[in-house]
């Protein structure tokens, strides 16, 4: 059949992979979410901030409603978190987070994506900033900052660009900003999660680098064990 389809086959089999994966990683988060509590979204926080996550990522809403249903019949499923810190290629810097229910698995799977594209695991969480981050659309960008202040809310930073707004908190602020986000009649985000920003991002210009920089990445974005992954590139 020729080259031109075993590189689409190819192509069509790693997005299937990635969106096996996807589903996968949000599946397992709405479900311990929902099993943290009440499984109803309304009542229950953790959940509600779950669903909108992998929403905007696109996971379709069976997979959402599966995944709740699945707490509600009381499944003594259960998942361990992890975290492995790396060094990637084009001093590339990576934070991975897990969620699985074999730990030695995820270990293996992880380090081993890693070192194949001449990475190592090692310490790298202190060029990283935790963060609260929400981006919705709207231009009232000082109203959206001075109700967060007057709320006491630990703002970092608040921006507008192209209608977009985006919001910086401290993360242990994140449910006061959304209290009061909400108060303003802002429900929709584009992004509403707690994350890791670089402190320094870095660009990497070598061709070969950014070649297994980008293979890293997507293949740590394979790995069902992988919950999320942050990283200093900009």
């Amino acid at each position: 059949m020729g080259r031109a389809h075993e590189v689409r086959a190819k192509a069509m089999a790693a997005t299937a992979a990635a969106r096996s994966a996807l589903f996968m990683r949000a599946s397992k988060e709405i479900y311990m979410a929902a099993k943290s509590g009440v499984p109803d979204p309304d009542s229950n926080l953790a959940l509600r901030s779950a669903i909108e996550k992998w929403k905007g990522q696109h996971v379709t809403k069976d997979v959402i409603e599966r995944a709740i249903q699945k707490a509600k019949g009381g499944s003594a499923e259960s998942y361990e978190e992890g975290r492995y810190e790396a060094f990637g290629p084009g001093g590339s810097l990576f934070i991975i987070d897990t969620l699985t229910d074999n730990t030695n698995r995820a270990l293996v799977e992880v380090r081993t994506a890693v070192t194949k594209k001449g990475g190592h695991l090692g310490s790298t969480i202190f060029n990283f900033t935790e963060t609260g981050v929400f981006d919705f659309k709207g231009e009232n960008r000082d109203e959206v900052e001075e109700n967060l202040i007057l709320g006491d809310v630990d703002v970092r930073e608040v921006t507008c660009e192209d209608g977009e707004i985006e919001v910086l908190v401290a993360p242990e602020a994140f449910s006061a900003a959304r209290e009061v986000l909400a108060g303003m009649g802002i429900s929709e985000f584009d992004t509403a999660e707690i994350t890791f920003l670089a402190n320094d991002p870095v660009e990497i210009t070598d061709p070969e680098d950014l070649r297994k920089f980008n293979e890293l990445c997507e293949m740590l974005d394979e790995l069902q064990d992988v919950q999320n992954v942050y990283h200093n590139v900009k």
